[in-house]
């Protein structure tokens, strides 16, 4: 019979005592868990102890629990200097060194001391929790328990289910990420897992549109904070955060792991910024430089002051039109005949669409057009693409009108979907194909995603704001003009767009 996560004697095994170790052991004390801590580097586990005790009496000060429970969590604590020691533990989890072979011969030593009812779980957040549990006698009991740095904070934690992962330890585990205070999402055993699969796409959409040219990278991090969409960082802030040697190098596994998948595909200027050592903050020099560890952002150039004499609006009937009339309502006049006069520049609001095709198709002259990006309305930062040869002056004046009120305007190059709404249409997409492969819940994956990447809403929550026949729109528009599978619309998402429900409805 498996021991109760509720027992006051249950206790938890951590194998590996750095960042990640120390985190894990920090949130069992104080989630009422006896830990034993061990790590095969001499002083490193006294020094994570040291930490966790630190940690919890600071809590206690700044009145997050009181003296009495801080007392008790950091007594809870207990070193052990053999895995021999571990044969109590109910659950043993490793937080050691990202290596297959020796996750593998570590399990299979505490095979042959633990009971049969204790579970194996790994921290990892590369390798195949089935690859791991192969090794063992017992797969059935080896699940992965995946948290986040820093570990405290983050109060997410992945339970995955390998092949051979029994129900019952996938249940278990969820009881104990709760008791410590941790949201915990199910997900099935595939590269990424879930947080780092369904966060692919704000990544790899966002290093395509600076590969094509069609913006800059401060460009595409201001549009995706401050253009509605209320990202906290954009793709590039990220990766100078996080890396450009830690997620470079998840970016091209994961596209290598789910067999080169269009979807995930990376872009070859990633290896040669990874090559040259532009890895971030943490070197002084990545997408940005840093002075002091602050970012250099980039002068914004003066918008013009002149405004256009006219402006044509088109096509008409369209939602994405009226946005941008009414936002131009009062000041300039506004055109809304079937073509426009000799005097006016003319304005498009496409949805996965250019501006140059748009021209096209509606027959006005593509140098004298411009389009605005009305996915999240005009409320923030506004976005002003040229066609292929829109005239100079006339993307003066567009930008004149578009930042008369004050706001911020960011002008981009061409391309099917601006900047934000091509990102969100992707991270969309992934996100749907995740639920449609049945890795994860629509509600795990949305909760996933918010609390592990700190997303303003969950994939499938942006999608049903917007409307999941518009994102299927874009995605169908982007995919037309590139002919590229990366774009091609989730199974998910084309019937609940044709059906018009919500993204989060289950299969029947």
């Amino acid at each position: 019979m498996a021991q109760d996560v509720n027992s006051p004697n249950f206790t938890i095994g951590v194998i590996g005592t750095g960042t990640m170790g120390r985190g894990i052991a920090q949130i069992s004390v104080t989630g009422g868990f006896r830990v034993k801590m061990f790590d095969a580097q001499e002083g490193a586990a006294e020094k994570a102890q040291e930490f966790i005790h630190r940690m919890v009496s600071r809590a206690a000060e700044k009145g997050q629990m009181s003296e009495q429970d801080a007392t008790a969590a950091n007594g809870r604590l207990q070193i052990v200097g053999s895995l021999d020691e571990m044969a109590d533990c109910g659950m043993v989890i490793e937080a050691i060194v990202e290596n297959l072979d020796v996750k593998r011969a570590v399990f299979g030593e505490l095979e042959g001391l633990v009971a049969e009812d204790t579970i194996l779980a790994s921290n990892t957040s590369s390798l195949s929790v089935t690859q791991i549990a192969a090794g063992c006698a017992k797969p059935e009991r080896v699940a992965g328990f995946h948290f986040f740095n820093p570990v405290p904070l983050l109060k997410v934690v992945e339970v995955v289910d390998g092949e051979m992962t029994a129900p019952w330890v996938a249940d278990k585990l969820d009881a104990i990420a709760r008791k410590c205070g941790h949201e915990p999402v199910r997900t099935q055993d595939t590269p990424g897992f879930l947080v780092n699969h369904a966060g692919r796409g704000l990544y790899t959409e966002g290093v395509r549109i600076l590969a094509e040219g069609i913006a800059e990278a401060h460009q595409v991090d201001d549009v995706m904070r401050e253009g509605g969409a209320n990202f906290r960082m954009g793709p590039f802030e990220l990766m100078d955060t996080t890396g450009l040697d830690v997620s470079g190098v998840v970016m091209e596994s994961i596209y290598e792991q789910f067999y080169q998948e269009p979807r995930f595909r990376p872009q070859a200027f990633i290896r040669n910024r990874m090559a040259a050592g532009l890895h971030g903050r943490k070197v002084g020099r990545g997408f940005y430089t840093y002075e002091d560890n602050k970012k250099v952002v980039p002068a914004a150039p003066a918008a013009p002051t002149d405004l256009p004499d006219s402006v044509w609006i088109g096509p008409e009937g369209h939602a994405s039109t009226q946005v941008l009339a009414d936002f131009l309502k009062g000041k300039v006049e506004i055109e809304t005949g079937a073509k426009p006069s000799a005097r006016a520049i003319c304005m498009v609001a496409p949805m996965g669409r250019d501006a140059t095709m748009t021209a096209i198709d509606l027959g006005i002259e593509a140098e004298r057009t411009v389009a605005v990006d009305t996915l999240f309305g005009l409320e923030g930062r506004r976005t002003l693409m040229t066609t292929s040869v829109t005239d100079e002056g006339v993307r003066d004046l567009a930008h004149g009108v578009l930042a008369s009120d004050g706001g911020a305007v960011t002008v981009i190059h061409d391309s099917p979907g601006f900047i934000a709404q091509r990102v969100i249409a992707t991270i969309v997409n992934i996100s749907s194909e995740i639920a449609q492969m049945r890795i994860a819940t629509p509600e795990d994956i949305n909760k996933a995603v918010s609390l592990g990447l700190a997303y303003p809403q969950g994939p499938l929550e942006f999608g049903d704001r917007l409307g999941a026949s518009k994102i299927h729109a874009i995605l169908t528009a982007m995919h037309d003009f590139y002919g590229d599978p990366r774009y091609r619309p989730s199974p998910w998402l084309t019937r609940r767009a044709r059906l018009g429900i919500s993204l989060m409805t289950p299969e029947a």
